[in-house]
């Protein structure tokens, strides 16, 4: 359901930039932080600290390496 959310939150603002859809996503994670118990609270709400331009860094060297690494798979090769 939570994952459910999420998506919904993200297709539900088309339109909305991708860091308006980072912050309500991290927003969203947020509030679930609060039905954390007090002993993970913190770690939950840290893990929600990331900013957007970090995001955003990361998830471009990922899809780098995802091309990268298709690009090293021999065509034609099987499993």
């Amino acid at each position: 359901m939570k994952k459910l959310s999420i998506l919904f939150v993200i297709f539900g603002v088309a339109g909305c930039s991708n860091q308006a859809l980072y912050d309500n996503v991290r927003s969203h994670q947020r509030k679930e932080c609060l039905k954390e118990p007090s002993a993970t609270y913190s770690e939950c709400i840290e893990r929600t600290n990331k900013e957007y331009e970090e995001y955003e860094r990361e998830r471009q060297e990922a899809l780098k390496k995802i091309i990268v690494d298709s690009d090293s798979i021999p065509s034609g090769s099987q499993a």
